[in-house]
């Protein structure tokens, strides 16, 4: 295991190839054009490269839109290990600087600061990951640091649609037309020499504040697809009704609780309603939230933990392929991550990712669609995909709770908490 050559952070960022920039916009345009993409420009008339460009971050989509709001400007894009999996010098040839999910990492502003000074646009998706709900995921707190520190224009682009037509727990395209996206100068250099880090995040937050479900009710559009509720329960994890957890399942339009039996529709228009009784929650980011709310309680009770779970490991120390260590055991609790697992040798390998080195964490549903629910856990130079056994578990919750125990700790440590920055 040790043997294996490490990715190169190292390697500055190149601009693209020029004859691979057509090939970008070309890629990115069908999709586009499909679903109609309304852009709202905002105070974007005089701003020219280099800038800072921050994304939401819903689905594959995103990259498009983003492409053709940027074209014909070059660009470098911030993107995880997994995107390199056999095809690094692809990636490095049209601009992507890669970067271990949730780690801190110096390499990443040095490449930053090549793309800047090359006169290019830096494009970043701070939420780091796909978001799980169509709803804001929280936000570095070095992100104000990073603005503060380039001081240069930073521009956002916030895409509305694109959660619903591809949920990241159903990936399958629903044909939502038109979606919407908001290309809008946030700061310019003298407001950012003007505000403090902490004002600088409360704007960003408030910047990203989107809610998929909300704007496809108002939308008018309706999801005809007919399984558009399967998978939901992989974020719905825990039933509304009775209380349960890790009892959920889906199929078609319909999400169940396999403990008590009650059911719910998921309607055209993406809200839920109950088969019989009461409909205690018909926004599905509602119920995410309120699950939230119970993985908060336990935390501050001191009670959460995975227990020992089983699992096995996948590490990915490289862009060249997946190498399967072996099968060991999972523990999250209020000391955060431990994963210890035998390798073929015989030797015992731990990852470790204590609380205070955590905000979130990065996971998967049915990663690649063959290989399970899994959570990655990251150092500067490898990460590995742990995959539990058994039905007892959700990663959604294991996502919610590296979040409220990074707050509690936050809290317990005097620290001031922003709301929505960790």
């Amino acid at each position: 295991m040790d043997d294996f050559k490490r990715f190169d952070m190292n390697i500055p960022p190149r601009r693209t190839k020029w004859y691979l920039r057509p090939i970008t916009i070309l890629i990115s345009l069908p999709d586009v054009i499909k679903h109609k993409v309304r852009i709202t420009k905002n105070g974007m008339d005089s701003i020219k490269p280099p800038y800072i460009l921050l994304c939401n971050h819903n689905a594959f989509l995103d990259f498009k839109v983003a492409t053709k709001c940027i074209w014909p400007s070059t660009a470098n894009y911030v993107v995880a290990i997994d995107g390199f999996i056999g095809r690094e010098k692809l990636l490095r040839n049209v601009g992507c600087i890669c970067k271990r999910k949730f780690t801190n990492d110096m390499t990443l502003i040095r490449s930053l600061k090549t793309t800047v000074k090359n006169g290019d646009i830096a494009v970043i998706y701070p939420e780091a990951r796909y978001s799980l709900c169509g709803t804001t995921a929280v936000l570095p707190e070095s992100l104000g640091k990073m603005c503060k520190l380039f001081g240069i224009p930073v521009v956002t682009l916030i895409c509305h649609g694109h959660h619903v037509n591809s949920p990241f727990w159903n990936l399958h395209d629903r044909g939502v037309a038109p979606t919407e996206a908001e290309f809008s100068l946030l700061f310019s250099p003298e407001d950012l020499k003007n505000l403090s880090v902490d004002d600088i995040n409360r704007r960003l937050v408030e910047r990203f504040q989107y809610d998929d479900f909300k704007w496809l009710k108002d939308s008018g559009f309706r999801i005809k697809y007919k399984k558009r509720a399967e998978g939901l329960h992989k974020v719905l994890y825990q039933c509304c009704s009775c209380g349960k957890e890790y009892r959920m399942t889906s199929e078609g339009t319909k999400l169940f609780c396999r403990s008590c039996g009650k059911s719910w529709t998921m309607k055209e228009d993406g809200s839920l309603s109950a088969d019989e009784g009461e409909t205690r929650f018909s926004h599905i980011p509602d119920w995410y939230e309120w699950e939230r709310a119970n993985v908060r309680d336990e935390v501050e009770k001191g009670t959460y933990s995975t227990g020992e779970l089983e699992v096995h490991v996948d590490s990915l120390p490289n862009a060249d392929r997946y190498i399967r260590i072996g099968n060991g055991t999972l523990v999250h609790d209020k000391n955060g991550f431990k994963v210890r697992v035998t390798d073929k040798d015989g030797t015992v390998r731990e990852m470790v990712r204590a609380v205070p080195s955590l905000y979130s964490c990065h996971i998967e549903y049915e990663y690649l669609g063959k290989y399970g629910d899994c959570v990655d856990l990251n150092t500067l130079e490898d990460t590995w995909y742990v995959y539990p056994h058994g039905e007892d578990f959700a990663v959604t919750k294991m996502a919610l709770a590296t979040e409220e125990l990074f707050a509690a700790h936050r809290k317990s440590s005097g620290k001031p908490i922003i709301p929505g920055i960790l």
